[in-house]
């Protein structure tokens, strides 16, 4: 777990309460997936050696899984709950989101927690159902937007009714192939708040274009994508590679992801593994018995070791990708309200240990991560930023470095009036604070000025060696993530963490 402190919300007086971060990875592929390859011990074990304090098996939907595989899986999540307390292990589903890509649907043990998956993907998984983007039975996407909010309302009304204790949906590699249309994440988002939280701010696969070990077209996480016919129009070319191993909807400074926070709703971002075959390891799947099939059992055979290096792009859980949640416990409910509360900040290469955000006013009142500060029109606003250094080397054997941490403030102007509008105008880079050869743990003190309009700041930093001219251009960002030559993106050498908001209130 990391050390820094937490969130305003519900608090007397408008005080963040100190907080514990939880390490963990929401998106894990094991042989219950039809494309996977590790046992669940196998990743189990990998997220333990690389410090997760959470993780969610979220295997992919298909006939077997829903028939065989969840009930399988789960009793194998039963045994290692009881044999290991230190780790929260959740079981999920990948969604097919019906006429767009995949979520993650989640919720924490209890009596009902594989009944949901199962009965979710039997009754509203677009793969199943054939209502995913380009099939040919089904083009209606109106009809498949429809049903992918009908299923959001579907699970908040499960938590309603406390069939189940919680449930959480976050999309996965949202501009992989740029099939998730604006309109179509606030219509998630605003189907079911507190339910549909958020998106992963950066995909997995994030070794996937390591120079020497794939083909020299590759692009971190995977994002070797060009627009189809599926593909929302709106979107520029440019928007289906990583930016720094960041998905282009959160790394644009006044893109998509401001567009969003810029409507004074939360909407978090996340960093996983996704993983399915680990590159440059030696394990490859077992045969198949006579006569049977992913369909029959909800299970790929074992693997075994091969000795030999195979194909793959991903990272263990924890090796590369962390999602750290803020908590006030320690308890699978509690990392969900955190998740739920905004209280996010991610990281690749292990770049820092901790980071605590707090925006404060004159007042005594105090907000951060996924908080909002109720302000008096003219009062007086700090940010302090408390960044614990790397300590140690990490996964790869480098000591990493932050370089500069940047604080980016947007305008909260409300509702948007087109629901397909990604460009959040009033929002740029406004103070970049230089802290290379910092270590041990410091704080940077920025003013923020005085309160005049309801608005969000959020943070970035990296380890300096790429960075340049944003998206939108340098007026907006001078210095922000860039997108690598195909086959050249080596991620130990261009790593980011980023923060979610802390949102300020205008009050009388």
């Amino acid at each position: 777990a990391s050390r820094s402190q937490g969130n305003g919300q519900g608090h007397a007086h408008g005080q963040a309460p100190d907080l514990v971060y939880l390490v963990g990875d929401h998106h894990n592929h094991s042989v219950y997936s039809h494309d996977a390859k590790y046992t669940f011990s196998q990743l189990a074990a990998a997220g333990q050696r690389f410090g997760l304090d959470w993780m969610v098996f979220t295997e992919h939907s298909n006939f077997g899984h829903a028939e065989f595989g969840a009930a399988r899986e789960h009793q194998e999540i039963l045994k290692a709950r009881a044999d290991n307390r230190r780790m929260l292990i959740f079981q999920g589903l990948e969604w097919y989101i019906p006429g767009a890509e995949h979520c993650t649907v989640f919720s924490p043990p209890g009596r009902h927690e594989v009944e949901l998956l199962t009965r979710f993907e039997e009754a509203f998984d677009g793969k199943l159902l054939g209502y995913t983007a380009g099939a040919p039975a089904h083009p209606d996407t109106p009809r498949n937007e429809a049903h992918a909010v009908e299923a959001l309302k579907w699970l908040a009304e499960q938590r309603r009714t406390r069939y189940v204790d919680d449930v959480l949906v976050l999309a996965n590699h949202p501009m992989r192939l740029g099939i998730d249309s604006p309109h179509e994440m606030r219509a998630w988002r605003d189907a079911a708040p507190g339910i549909m939280i958020g998106m992963e701010g950066a995909p997995g696969a994030q070794a996937g274009a390591i120079p020497g070990w794939h083909p020299d077209t590759n692009i971190r996480g995977e994002y070797t994508n060009s627009p189809s016919a599926d593909s929302w129009p709106g979107y520029p070319r440019e928007a289906y590679v990583t930016y720094g191993g960041f998905d282009w909807a959160t790394a644009t400074v006044g893109g998509l992801w401001d567009a969003m926070l810029a409507e004074g709703k939360l909407f978090t971002i996340t960093s996983n593994s996704d993983v399915h075959r680990v590159a440059q390891d030696t394990w490859v799947n077992g045969p198949w018995p006579p006569g049977q099939s992913f369909d029959d059992t909800g299970h790929v055979p074992d693997p075994y070791d091969t000795t030999e290096p195979q194909p793959g792009g991903d990272f263990w859980p924890g090796q590369f990708s962390r999602t750290h949640v803020g908590v006030t416990r320690y308890g699978y409910r509690d990392v969900m309200e955190g998740l739920r509360a905004g209280r996010v900040w991610v990281d690749h290469g292990h770049l820092i240990d901790g980071i605590d955000v707090k925006v404060r006013g004159e007042h005594g009142n105090s907000a951060t991560l996924g908080g909002r500060l109720r302000a008096r029109r003219g009062e007086k606003l700090t940010l302090t930023v408390t960044v614990t250094a790397a300590s140690r080397r990490n996964p790869h054997g480098l000591l990493p470095s932050l370089e500069h941490v940047d604080v980016i403030r947007g305008a909260v102007r409300g509702p948007a009036a087109d629901p397909d509008d990604w460009h959040a105008p009033d929002t740029r880079l406004a103070h970049t604070s230089d802290v290379s050869g910092r270590r041990g743990t410091y704080t940077l003190r920025i003013p923020v000025g005085r309160a005049d309009e309801p608005f969000y700041l959020r943070l970035r930093g990296s380890d300096g060696r790429r960075h340049g001219k944003g998206f939108l251009g340098a007026a907006v960002d001078p210095h922000g993530p860039l997108p690598h030559e195909p086959g050249k993106g080596d991620p130990w050498l261009d790593t980011w963490f980023y923060t979610n908001p802390v949102f300020v209130d205008i009050v009388r």
